[in-house]
């Protein structure tokens, strides 16, 4: 099979010849047909992700079929469509996996970091990373959505917001056009927050109420002139850009980050206290939670907009998608 790899960090990407792996007895192998490009897949190029060994395959939105399976393997059969994600096995026997919280088990197993992912035309999982792909979604649409569209998902419905809540989505990029369409099908009072009028319509368009453009006008300000927001939902790794919105919070609201920039971010303690408002951080899903996401896609036609990418084009894709070149995502389609 052909699949592109990190030879070592900072080796960049090589299109190279390998076997056809072999499933395990309790994992499945799968012919890729689609596999999204994540910021996180810098991790393996740069090496500053610990526990990687090279040369590594990066890749963990990946959308394909079964072609074969383990021998344990009885809850999935050749030919079935499934997805994998961030999240690609767990222990089960950690104490966080005995609470059943297996996305934060001790000795978790990361596509594309731990182990080989989807840039290639054939990869193996566990079979509890799996998660089935509805055959309304075509694997491009599919793919993003196991890593971006599971963060954004399940991060908002875990906030305890519900319909005709204010829900603000910083960044209109590659999560955050997710978000805001998973806000509005929601039934949240969705506001798009961004620089800028460049994507104003856009958001409009994706399920936005309201727009706030923050280089215009203080996007806090705003914010409390709509009543102040339940959740202010944090996509664009700018500490600028979320420093700006804290004030936006409401009684008892909550700034959520999906994603964050490297510098620490600064907080007004005291509002926080007074408002009883919170700050948290929100981390994709396991493979059920990933295809929760990818049925209620499905259901209320929520996609992703992407530019496609042969294998060999894997680098450009990498390059694109790190450049901000791309909306929203880059597809690799082996």
């Amino acid at each position: 099979m052909r699949a592109v790899q990190v030879p070592e960090p900072g080796g960049g990407f090589e299109l190279v010849e390998r076997e056809v792996p072999a499933p395990g007895p309790e994992a499945v192998r799968i012919g890729v047909d689609a596999c999204g490009v994540c910021h996180s897949d810098s991790f393996v190029e740069a090496g500053s992700y610990p526990g990687i060994d090279y040369p590594r395959t990066p890749g963990h939105e990946v959308a394909g079929r079964i072609d074969a399976v383990g021998e344990d393997v009885t809850a999935w059969s050749v030919g079935d469509r499934v997805g994998v994600g961030w999240h690609g096995g767990h222990c089960f026997a950690c104490e966080p996996c005995r609470r059943g919280d297996f996305i934060n088990c001790e000795h978790q197993t990361i596509t594309g970091i731990h182990t080989d992912g989807g840039y290639a035309e054939y990869m193996t999982a566990p079979r509890e990373a799996l998660a089935a792909v509805p055959e309304e979604l075509d694997a491009v649409a599919a793919a993003p959505l196991l890593c971006a569209g599971v963060t954004t998902f399940n991060g908002l419905r875990n906030t305890g917001a519900g319909p005709g809540d204010l829900v603000a989505v910083l960044g209109i990029g590659g999560l955050g056009h997710l978000g805001l369409q998973f806000a509005s099908h929601a039934g949240f009072e969705t506001v798009a927050v961004s620089r800028g009028t460049e994507k104003a319509e856009l958001a409009r368009e994706l399920g936005a109420d309201h727009f706030v453009d923050s280089e215009a006008e203080d996007p806090a300000a705003a914010l409390r002139e709509l009543g102040g927001a339940r959740v202010v939902f944090g996509t664009a790794p700018s500490k600028a850009a979320i420093e700006s919105v804290v004030g936006g919070l409401g009684p008892n609201g909550q700034l959520v980050l999906v994603a964050g920039p490297e510098e620490p971010v600064e907080l007004p303690v005291g509002s926080l206290i007074d408002g009883r408002s919170s700050v948290n951080g929100w981390a994709s899903g396991t493979a059920r939670d990933s295809q929760d996401t990818l049925e209620f896609s499905a259901l209320r036609d929520v996609t992703p907009m992407v530019e496609t990418f042969p294998l060999d084009e894997a680098a450009a894709a990498f390059e694109a998608m790190h450049e901000g070149d791309v909306r929203f995502r880059s597809v690799i389609v082996p």
